[in-house]
This record gives C-alpha cells, sequence and structure tokens, in this order.
C-alpha cells in the first residue's frame, strides 16, 4: 500500500477572536504486510484526536494487525490523544494485535505515568502485562483501612 498521508489544516487568514486555532496534524502511514508504521507530526489535541482515532482504527480494518506509532514530531499531546491511544490499544487487542508508541513527548509520557497505561510504551495488549518483577506474580495490594465519615448535610437552609 502506498504511504497515505492525511492532514488536519489549520485555518490561515481568520481574526484572533479569542477563539484557538484548529490545531495540525499529518498524519503518515506505511504498510508492510500485516504492520503499519504511522508517523503523527504535529499536535494531538480534542480537534485532531478523531484523525488519530479514525487512523489507527482504519489499520485494523485494513487488516493490520501490529500497529507501530512514532511519536517523534509530536510537539504537543493532550488527554484526548492519550484517550485516543488508549482506545485503539483495547481496539487493537480484541482483534488480536498490538500498538506500540514509540518516542513520545514527556507530557504523554507523564500522562502514561499518572493513569497507568505505560504498557502502550511496552506495546503489551491489555491482557498480557507483565507482573512488577517479571515471572513473579504480583504481591496483593493490602486493602484500604475502613474509615468512618460523619456526613455533613450538602443543603444549606431549612429543608422539609
Amino acid at each position: 500500500m502506498p504511504e497515505l498521508r492525511l492532514t488536519v489544516p489549520l485555518p490561515d487568514g481568520l481574526p484572533n477572536r479569542g477563539v484557538m486555532p484548529l490545531s495540525q496534524l499529518t498524519v503518515y502511514r506505511h504498510d508492510q504486510r500485516k504492520l503499519a508504521l504511522i508517523t503523527l507530526s504535529g499536535e494531538i489535541d480534542l480537534e485532531s484526536a478523531p484523525l488519530v482515532r479514525e487512523s489507527l482504527e482504519q489499520c485494523l480494518r485494513d487488516g493490520i494487525r501490529t500497529i507501530d506509532v512514532d511519536l517523534t514530531p509530536v510537539t504537543f499531546c493532550d488527554c484526548s490523544g492519550l484517550n485516543a491511544f488508549l482506545h485503539a490499544a483495547q481496539q487493537t487487542t480484541v482483534a488480536g494485535g498490538t500498538l506500540r508508541l514509540h518516542h513520545p513527548p514527556t507530557m504523554l509520557v507523564r500522562m502514561h505515568d499518572l493513569v497507568g497505561c505505560g504498557f502502550l510504551l511496552l506495546g503489551l495488549p491489555f491482557d498480557h502485562l507483565p507482573s512488577p518483577l517479571g515471572d513473579t506474580p504480583a504481591a496483593p495490594r493490602p486493602a484500604p483501612p475502613h474509615v468512618s465519615v460523619t456526613l455533613a448535610p450538602v443543603l444549606s437552609g431549612d429543608v422539609r
């Protein structure tokens, strides 16, 4: 399949009326049998995340089961992009494939750490996550202590 390039353009010549312009994101796709290399370039945010999601879903519809995403040229990624990657990872796992993110920007690595989805950076499907100590099963976490909390009324005034 020839290289596929999709772009969400920035609007030109629009006066700034306090509204942020659309971000620009370019998607390059290069297939080799059942493997696709997707290179994303630009900003991944609320406006461009649907393009990311659609591009990754199209790989699955085309029979691709190993999707490598190069994020080297990504200059920004917010939680919308993270959500698109999590959705794609879930769909890829359901289809029996693997999604791997390569060279993510620092902000995306931090988001992965915060929400506990570093497996995307390892390229492991949801159901094959490693235990923290390799082959040794992880020890169960202790249950949080039960704490009684006195409930306070949430409405002020006289409630009848």
